[in-house]
C-alpha cells in the first residue's frame, strides 16, 4: 500500500521542471537545406562530428556547386603544451587546445560572415604513474571540446541571414 502512494510523488519533480520552462538544449533550426564542407583533413574527427550533426537537418554535400552554403575549414588543429613541470623536468600540468578557424560563403564565393576563429582550452594534470588513464582523460577532453565546437558552429549557422 505504501508503494502505491509514493509513485505519484516520484513524477512531481519531472512535472515541475516542465512547468518552469526548463527544456534540454535543442539543436537550432538551420535556415538552409544544403551545405558543403571543404578544407578539412581527410580523417578529421571534427569534420566527421560536424557532418553527423548537420545531416540531422540538412543535406551535407561534397559538391560546392549544388550547396547553398560552403563551410571552409581554414585551421583544424589539436595542440598540447606543458604548463608546469617539476625540478626534474617531469610534466605536471598540460594545456590542451582545440583551434578551429572557418569561413562561410556562397557557392559563388561571396562571404557570408568574416572568418570565424575558435580556440578552446582545458588544463589537465599529469602523472607518469597513471599514463594510460591520463591518455584516456586527454582523449575525453578533446572529444568534449570538439562537441562544444560543433554546437557553436551550429548556433552560428542558425543565425545566418540568407538573402
Amino acid at each position: 500500500m505504501g508503494m502505491l502512494r509514493r509513485r505519484p510523488i516520484l513524477g512531481l519533480p519531472i512535472l515541475a521542471l516542465g512547468g518552469c520552462g526548463f527544456a534540454l538544449r535543442q539543436t537550432p533550426a538551420l535556415p538552409f537545406q544544403r551545405i558543403a564542407l571543404t578544407g578539412f583533413a581527410p580523417r578529421s574527427p571534427l569534420a566527421d562530428e560536424l557532418r553527423r550533426a548537420l545531416a540531422e537537418q540538412v543535406q551535407v554535400l561534397d559538391s560546392v556547386n549544388a550547396a547553398e552554403i560552403v563551410l571552409t575549414a581554414l585551421l583544424d588543429r589539436r595542440e598540447r603544451s606543458v604548463v608546469a613541470a617539476t625540478a626534474t623536468a617531469q610534466t605536471r600540468e598540460l594545456q590542451l587546445r582545440l583551434r578551429f578557424d572557418y569561413a562561410l560563403a556562397t557557392p559563388g564565393g561571396r562571404p557570408l560572415s568574416p572568418t570565424i576563429e575558435m580556440l578552446l582550452s582545458r588544463d589537465m594534470s599529469t602523472n607518469e604513474s597513471f599514463a594510460l588513464a591520463k591518455a584516456q582523460e586527454e582523449a575525453q577532453l578533446f572529444g568534449a571540446m570538439q562537441t562544444d565546437v560543433v554546437q557553436q558552429v551550429l548556433r552560428r549557422l542558425a543565425q545566418l541571414k540568407l538573402a
